[in-house]
């Protein structure tokens, strides 16, 4: 078997593996996402939290990115060829928004983290800095930032000679594969998120020596955990991709050259890719997997919130007496 047909099947490999994952990822993300959008702002307990309002951000930008790379996945297939190589105006919007929607969704992690940290902060100076004026501020703030960031990428994005959308200036080249990768995208939040959910993690433990509210206390723990194993999954999904993206930029993309390394590359970056979208469409499941609480809550939202919206749907007669379904052992506060 010669080369060229090796490199044409392993081509072959590669869209149909990125056109199953990509369409699985995107349909129980966004599930996913829209789930925990409703839970944080339907129940009173997360809507005075700071945590629960970066992940509800996270959960909006992450249905966000699901449908770009949905679209470019789509497009793809209907025309037979990525797009992006032709459509100086696709090429450019794909990658913009790309960046803004995965440094937002990297600074949400980050910011919860933080917000667990200084909420379950022994000293009270600490603990009064998070505030949903913080979060909010903070939000403002680093979107305008991201935005502004990606101004360059806007204007230096180009299709090259050899049909191939990317980035057109060497300083900019340089910028993303000597310090953008490595750090903005790469080990500067995953440090920093690391690093403060392991705090948070610390703090939680000797929460029963202060005299907080029971209920404080336990959606404390709760959260602490679930922004904790979400930094994990964070960190193991997304620095392959930007140690990958590394060698990318610095490797020949030129695939008359040599096909066949051609198609290896792009077998390597869809298996890359599909790990850093699994990033956006995991959160819900991370949740509820690592907090019985929230499970409990997700159930007692679909049980309780969704069975009120369909009675006023079918005009149930109100002097009918019809049984709830069961939400099992859910006290009042996780319904409020």
């Amino acid at each position: 078997m010669s080369s060229m047909s090796v490199a044409l099947r392993l081509m072959s490999v590669v869209l149909d593996y990125s056109l199953y994952t990509i369409s699985i990822l995107t349909v129980i993300g966004i599930i996913g996402n829209l789930i925990n959008i409703l839970v944080f702002m339907t129940l009173k307990l997360f809507r005075s939290s700071q945590s629960a309002f970066y992940l509800t951000a996270e959960s909006f930008i992450n249905i966000g990115q699901l449908i770009i790379i949905f679209l470019g996945r789509y497009l793809i297939t209907f025309y037979g060829r990525d797009p992006a190589e032709t459509s100086i105006f696709w090429c450019k919007m794909r990658n913009i928004l790309g960046q803004i929607f995965r440094l937002l969704s990297t600074s949400f992690v980050c910011f919860a983290a933080f917000d667990q940290f200084l909420s379950t902060n022994p000293r009270l100076n600490l603990r009064q800095l998070s505030t949903l004026t913080l979060a909010r501020r903070l939000t403002i703030v680093s979107t305008c930032f991201w935005i502004f960031h990606s101004i360059p990428l806007a204007i230096y994005v180009n299709i090259d000679a050899s049909a191939t959308c990317g980035i057109t200036n060497d300083g900019l080249k340089n910028y993303y594969s000597i310090f953008y990768f490595p750090f903005v995208q790469g080990f500067l939040p995953i440090i920093f998120s690391s690093l403060f959910s392991i705090l948070a993690y610390r703090n939680v433990r000797h929460l029963i020596r202060r005299q907080i509210p029971i209920i404080r206390r336990r959606l404390d723990r709760q959260l602490t955990a679930m922004v904790f194993v979400r930094v994990i999954f964070f960190t193991i999904l997304s620095l392959p991709y930007s140690i990958y993206c590394i060698y990318k930029l610095n490797a020949s993309n030129d695939r008359e050259v040599n096909f066949c390394l051609y198609a290896v590359n792009k077998l390597l970056e869809v298996i890359f890719v599909s790990l850093l979208n699994i990033n956006y469409a995991s959160s819900f499941f991370i949740f509820i997997k690592s907090s019985a609480r929230y499970s409990r809550q997700v159930k007692s939202f679909f049980a309780r919130k969704c069975w009120k919206l369909l009675k006023r749907l079918c005009r149930i007669h109100p002097n009918v007496v019809h049984s709830l379904p069961s939400t099992s052992n859910v006290s009042a506060n996780e319904l409020e």
